[in-house]
């Protein structure tokens, strides 16, 4: 794929400003890309927008299709009629962290008091659009709708603990849901509907300001999500639908025991019998939404590390064989060339590399990696970059570059106070720096003035931020994902500041 020699801003909507507890896709999301306009930025990043389960986390959605309702403006929803201005004022959240439990408990309501209000009074031309969004995407939409009925009549717990007759999905135990919980299941059509009007119309601004968007596939699917509930056959587990093989990676730089994720690793001789359909689905879906899609933990579609069902860390797995070439070749069989960018990070077997070059796909190189004793340490260094990769200044799982300059590395890493200190040393070095003030300054210089085609750098390292801004830290539970803007923290100056250097390495 030929990438444009743009730059652009990492922020996951949830953390955009505004006053209902967690960013949206309402007007501080069209003020951010009126401020991507004027830094000249050609490219917008987000996280996976699906609606988030377990620990809030973007790669743990109760589906791999569906959008995320907490990320519905409810003053776009009151521009249009189907909530009262005076709804909103029910709830006050401070600016600066999220917080999804308050939220749910302010933010669902009213979307079932809109899709009541909606269900009670629109008129026939209003209904259409509605029913034509119901019936393009019936695929997934009535399982996903029935799935959310069922977790909310069972206190949200996963299903696999739910009724067995609804957990096995029995046709009379679903006949029977639709039938008692047919305004639930509206509602969640509604807010899915709503969902999808207000991310087609933010990707229009963007469109029309020559803005990209790059979206985030995790490559695995949630085990408390409709996906693995409607289709078990595709995933490890036991006859009571609990995880046999669990996902993760073996011990790494974040980890000394691993990182365990917890999702169903994928029976991939089932999904290569189906002609890889699913995700031939997702791959759709994908494109509807966004301009180019980065594909998660791609080394994991060579070779995947599974771990029995029971255990609590990732230490005692193994790694199996995926189906690598085979289902990229149907994919691009059945839908062209695919837009993706591959999270090429971690260990990469020249296995991986092949798949990912046969395709075309570009790599990522994290400059937070160039510096380490790691034996790939020096592809993530400017020098070694190759043109058609996207450089970074870091990711999401990062630490902010500041935080990193400042890091002990016991916290966040299993890096030891000696190479922290050997770090910081080559990066001063080969920066050409005396000291490490304002030094995320300096690594935005750097990956903006690569070769790379794409630049990409976290909000957290435009505003100069510490570790309290961090997004994710991969082996801590709980306490992620809460990081927002506050109003007016990017300034014109910034936007000034970010379009000069767009101008001086030609990324306009």
């Amino acid at each position: 794929m030929d990438l444009p020699r743009k730059s652009g801003i990492l922020l996951h909507p949830t953390s955009l400003a505004g006053g209902h507890g967690v960013g949206d896709l309402g007007p501080e999301a069209s003020r951010f890309v009126e401020f991507l306009s004027a830094a000249k930025q050609g490219l917008w990043q987000v996280l996976p927008l699906g609606p988030t389960g377990f620990g809030d986390s973007p790669y743990q959605c109760f589906s791999a299709f569906a959008g995320n309702p907490m990320l519905i403006s409810l003053e776009r929803l009151a521009e249009e009629g189907w909530v009262d201005q005076e709804w909103l004022s029910r709830g006050a959240f401070p600016d600066g962290f999220a917080r999804y439990e308050a939220v749910q408990s302010f933010k669902v309501p009213l979307i079932r008091e809109a899709a009541a209000r909606f269900e009670a009074t629109s008129s026939t031309s209003e209904r259409m659009p509605f029913e034509q969004f119901c019936e393009k995407n019936k695929l997934w939409l009535d399982d996903f709708a029935l799935f959310m009925a069922a977790k909310r009549l069972h206190g949200m717990l996963p299903w696999s603990e739910w009724d067995p007759a609804l957990r096995d999905r029995k046709p009379e135990a679903l006949a029977r849901l639709r039938g008692q919980e047919a305004h639930a299941i509206f509602a969640v059509k509604f807010a899915q509907w709503t969902f999808f009007r207000q991310w087609a119309r933010l990707r229009a601004e963007c469109k029309a300001r020559g803005v990209l968007i790059m979206g985030d596939m995790p490559i695995y699917a949630a085990w408390d999500s409709s996906d693995v509930w409607v289709g078990r056959e595709y995933w490890e587990l036991d006859p009571q639908g609990r995880v046999k093989l669990q996902a993760g990676v073996p011990p790494d730089y974040f980890s000394q025991t691993g990182q365990l994720w917890g999702h169903p690793v994928y029976r991939w001789d089932a999904m290569e019998r189906s002609g890889f359909q699913w995700w031939i689905e997702r791959f759709k879906a994908s494109s509807e939404l966004f301009d180019l899609v980065r594909l998660d933990h791609f080394r994991g579609f060579q070779a995947y590390w599974a771990v029995p069902g029971g255990h609590d860390t990732a230490q005692f797995g193994e790694w199996r064989e995926g189906p690598g070439l085979r289902l990229f070749q149907r994919l691009e069989d059945v839908l062209g060339p695919l837009p993706v960018v591959a999270e090429n990070l971690g260990v990469i077997t020249p296995e991986v590399d092949a798949i990912r070059r046969k395709f075309g796909y570009p790599g990522m190189a994290v400059l937070q990696f160039a510096f380490s004793k790691d034996p790939q340490a020096k592809d993530f260094r400017p020098h070694n970059y190759l043109p058609g990769s996207v450089a970074y200044t870091g990711t999401h799982d990062n630490d902010t570059t500041l935080g990193w300059w400042h890091s002990d590395g016991m916290s966040d890493s299993t890096r030891s106070p000696e190479d922290l200190e050997l770090e910081r040393s080559l990066a001063l070095t080969y920066l050409g720096l005396d000291g490490g003030e304002g030094i995320h300054w300096h690594f935005i210089r750097t990956v903006m003035a690569s070769v790379a085609r794409l630049a990409v750098v976290p909000a957290q390292d435009l505003l100069g931020l510490g570790t309290e801004a961090r997004m994710n830290l991969p082996s801590k539970l709980g306490g992620n994902w809460v990081w927002r803007l506050k109003r007016g923290q990017l300034t014109p100056e910034l936007a000034a500041r970010m379009a000069r250097m767009v101008e001086l390495y030609d990324r306009v």
